[in-house]
């Protein structure tokens, strides 16, 4: 199942880099963007999560929390805010439960290889829980002005 703009957005419970427990509905009543990558400290996604650092009070601005989800460990995922100063949760999903509820753990394909992995996708909430916007082009240079449009 796809989810498309006006769905409920899947709530989940899951643990952040410091091993406390963030599920959806602690926000409800606010807006929630959130960015699945697919690995910490590589080239697209250390880009992607400054370019959101660097605009976080905009975003904050706006009323957006931001989470990053990605299937890295709860210390892969400390030592990646630490170095790169993100003002934002990232959860662990290393199960990939987070990205089997939002349709982001997929086959893909590189150099003629098949394996799974993530796509690249951010999910736009409004206050009430429903997917305002899905960006599946992300451009991780502006990824800030994409949400924001």
């Amino acid at each position: 199942m796809k989810l498309k703009i006006g769905d409920k957005a899947p709530d989940f419970k899951a643990k952040d880099q410091d091993g406390n427990e963030i599920s959806l509905g602690d926000f409800k009543g606010k807006k929630v963007v959130i960015y699945f990558y697919p690995k910490d400290n590589t080239p697209g996604c250390t880009a992607q999560a400054c370019n959101l650092r660097d605009n976080y009070e905009a975003l904050q601005k706006s009323g957006y929390v931001v989470l990053g989800v990605s299937q890295d460990t709860e210390k892969s995922h400390q030592k990646f805010i630490e170095k790169q100063n993100l003002p934002f949760p990232l959860i662990a999903d290393i199960d990939h439960t987070v990205h089997n509820l939002y349709g982001t753990w997929a086959e893909k394909q590189m150099y003629g290889r098949t394996y799974m992995g993530t796509l690249r996708t951010t999910f736009v909430i409004d206050e009430e829980g429903k997917i305002e916007d899905i960006i599946e082009k992300v451009k991780t240079k502006e990824h800030t002005a994409q949400i924001l449009k």
